[in-house]
């Protein structure tokens, strides 16, 4: 095949979706093992906890290693109740360890965390400090985590108002934007209730994909795994969470390679 000339910079949109998130891994494994290069990501909640690591160690094997191994007593704390059930240190420090305490100065690949300022009702995109705090505020489910305190602003998971951050890739200067979205490919399948964190998770789930709908037809192109009858607490589904993300993205790839102006893979 002839050469082809490359677009400018690719961008990488990664979606909220709890547990579900783990298909990130997939959908990155596929597009860096095709070459497809990637110069920025933007992650909300989920997104933002492998969008953030992969920026900082650039280790896809060990994240997938990590992701079939861990369970929820190593990451949640529970709390007397007051602004949350889990206050949140011990997936703080997890995510320090695992982002090697770098701030977004010292990342292989510029990353943003997406947030939500509960007081004012916006949007925070975080590019500054410790990326360890970002994420944390990032994944501050309300009614689940408690809210982190921030810059002086509260704030709590970023899908409240934008669970596919693709605006703030195209903030990040990508002209080519890869959506990945964990709300199903055919809509959202029934899931199974079983736990106060599945009602909030899934009950906060349904009011996103409605704000949802008006902002990701800005990305060029959405990768939807069809994880929609995997339960957002479901860790336990890594391995096939990881499968379902690459065969959605082995699916979108020869589109991708051809829009960028990449060769496909011999």
């Amino acid at each position: 095949m002839a050469s082809l000339a490359r677009v400018g910079r690719v961008g990488i949109a990664l979606s909220a979706g709890s547990a579900r998130g783990i298909a990130h891994i997939g959908v990155l494994k596929v597009l860096t093992e095709a070459g497809v290069p990637i110069d920025c990501i933007a992650g909300t909640s989920a997104g933002a906890v492998i969008g953030g690591i992969y920026a900082a160690t650039l280790n896809l094997n060990l994240m997938e290693r990590l992701a079939c191994h861990i369970k929820w007593d190593i990451l949640v704390d529970l709390c007397v109740p007051r602004l949350g059930l889990v206050s949140g240190e011990k997936i703080k420090e997890f995510l320090r360890l695992l982002t090697h305490d770098k701030t977004f100065a010292e990342l292989a690949i510029p990353f943003a965390a997406v947030a939500c300022d509960l007081e004012e009702g916006t949007e925070v995109v975080l590019r500054e400090g410790p990326v360890a705090e970002a994420i944390r505020a990032s994944i501050s489910i309300p009614g689940i985590a408690v809210p982190v305190r921030l810059g002086g602003r509260l704030l709590v998971d970023g899908a409240v108002l934008n669970r596919v951050p693709v605006n703030a890739v195209r903030a990040m200067g990508a002209d080519y934007v890869i959506a990945c979205n964990l709300t199903g490919r055919a809509g959202r399948a029934r899931v199974r209730v079983e736990n106060i964190f599945d009602v909030i998770t899934t009950a906060i789930e349904l009011m996103e994909m409605e704000i949802l709908k008006g902002k990701i037809v800005e990305a060029d192109i959405v990768i939807s795994p069809d994880v929609g009858d995997i339960g957002p607490t479901r860790l336990d589904m890594a391995p096939e969470l990881i499968k379902r993300g690459e065969e959605a993205t082995r699916e979108a790839l020869p589109r991708i390679l051809e829009e960028i102006g990449v060769n496909e893979p011999s």
